[in-house]
């Protein structure tokens, strides 16, 4: 027998009206056809009914293995931050004392958090990782305690060596040294082929972490002008080689932060032949990569680099757990140097953590992990996109990433980021000011907000950061 059309028609509208009032906001997960089914107290095939219903009309829309759910609405865009445009000479860093005061106010759970860029913890398989944790403290005995000497626990090697082809390597287990975390990864590279005083270029604006490791080294930088959505300009970069000494590149390849680029293919396959040219390595950061947006996870640098120049860092900091402190690089022809350096710095990695997450690694459940993850990601990043163009000055720009979890903000006018960031905090809103993404202070009228983590209270607080901005530039909101 047909299925009367009144009928799921009105449980179609139902549906729509509990969205218009908000009762379900866009991005917000609608119950299952079965649990509708048994709230409206009809058969599953009206309530199927219905939500195809609600699908042809962009209502909701339908998600692979997840549910459906309250469609995000199509707007129109900001326009994109403007390229860098960096001096040609180098500099020292001195960023330490105002990128403290951000990690402080990081840390205050007082604060609505749209600076630090950490990850959701909600998000993060944190229930699983304590269940592995506890019954490995319990089952491995004295092995757990022991030092697990450069380079790192075999079993965690062998899968991240395993998941290298999706981004076009082919590493073995004995590719790989573990570190404690991506920064260690990082900074042992830099250690090994820098020394005080020599020049590193890098994107512009660069990720103020690594600014941080680079003025504590003593490097000088040398910042390229970077592409809002390619990442550094390769023909500024290969001048720039010509009129100065550099001892390394370093980028972020996929998904910059704060920019958010990500080096298409054949930049990156130009970027390792030009490293190769000039026998300069190249440091890269790939920490985000598994957080893409897209069908295809982006390669690497690394997967075009022949001559054994590029040392290849990531961690499991944004995708599993940031407290654990596990990362790794694939270093080429500096793996034994840096492999020395890394036991002459802390010995070992610990060991707990690793045997976690080569297990979590080895269940599977890290792909699965990994596919909620970036769905969510790309819906708050969608999110706070659309709160910045409804509630900033029209005159605002925003950078349109396609992975991460971090926005690049434009203010309009002259406003100064640092005096917006003292007025937010008096608001108890922290953001974090551009002035900490370049060694030259090329960003003072640019924020990052960290989509991450989105709810009303942040909507509110990303409106309020709009009011303060009218404010400042003393004009009224149309």
């Amino acid at each position: 027998m047909p299925i009367p059309a009144y009928l799921y028609d009105k449980i179609a509208s139902s549906i729509t009206k509990l969205i218009e009032e908000g009762t379900y906001r866009p991005g917000d997960r609608i119950p299952s056809i079965r649990k509708m089914s048994k709230q409206q107290g009809v058969s599953v095939s009206t309530i199927l009914q219905a939500y195809l219903v609600l699908e042809n009309r962009g209502i909701i829309e339908a998600r692979p293995q997840a549910g459906y759910f309250v469609r995000i609405p199509e707007f129109d865009r900001l326009p994109e931050p403007e390229r860098s445009s960096p001096s040609a000479d180098p500099s020292h860093v001195g960023l330490h004392q105002l990128m403290m005061i951000m990690l402080r106010d990081a840390l205050d759970p007082n604060l609505v958090q749209l600076g630090a860029a950490m990850p959701n913890i909600e998000f993060l398989p944190t229930k699983r990782l304590n269940r592995i944790t506890s019954r490995l403290a319990r089952q491995s005995g004295e092995e757990a305690h022991q030092y697990e000497i450069p380079p790192g626990l075999k079993e965690l090697r062998l899968q991240i060596a395993k998941r290298s082809l999706r981004y076009g390597c082919h590493f073995s287990p004995d590719d790989i040294i573990i570190t404690s975390g991506g920064v260690e990864a990082i900074d042992l590279c830099l250690n090994t082929v820098c020394n005080p005083g020599d020049i590193v270029a890098i994107e512009s604006p660069m990720y103020f972490g690594t600014l941080q490791t680079l003025e504590v080294r003593g490097l000088r930088t040398l910042e390229i002008p970077t592409h809002q959505r390619d990442g550094m300009d390769l023909d500024a970069l290969r001048f720039a080689i010509k009129q100065n000494k550099i001892k390394a590149i370093l980028v972020i390849s996929n998904f910059n932060n704060p920019l958010g680029s990500c080096i298409p293919d054949e930049k990156k396959k130009e970027l390792a032949a030009l490293a190769a040219t000039y026998q300069i390595p190249i440091i890269e950061n790939d920490v985000s990569g598994e957080l893409y947006f897209a069908d295809k996870r982006p390669s690497t640098i690394k997967a075009y680099d022949e001559a054994g120049l590029v040392m290849l860092c990531s961690s499991f900091s944004k995708d599993i757990s940031p407290a654990l402190r596990v990362g790794w690089v694939a270093a080429g022809q500096y793996k034994s140097e840096i492999e020395w350096r890394k036991f002459t710095a802390n010995a070992a990695t610990a060991t707990l953590p690793q045997m976690v997450i080569a297990e979590f690694l080895e269940s599977g459940g890290y792909d699965y992990h990994l596919r909620q993850l970036r769905r969510e990601y790309a819906r708050n990043v969608k999110l706070l996109s659309q709160a910045v163009k409804n509630y900033f000055p029209p005159e605002t720009r925003v950078s349109r990433p396609t992975g991460g979890f971090v926005l690049w903000v434009q203010l309009p006018g002259k406003i100064d980021a640092l005096d917006l960031y003292k007025v937010a905090l008096e608001n108890d809103i922290t953001i974090t000011p551009g002035h900490l993404f370049s060694p030259t202070n090329q960003f003072s009228n640019f924020i990052r907000l960290n989509a991450a983590v989105w709810t009303l209270p942040i909507e509110r607080a990303v409106e309020k950061l709009g009011e303060i901005l009218y404010g400042m530039m003393g004009i009224e909101r149309g």
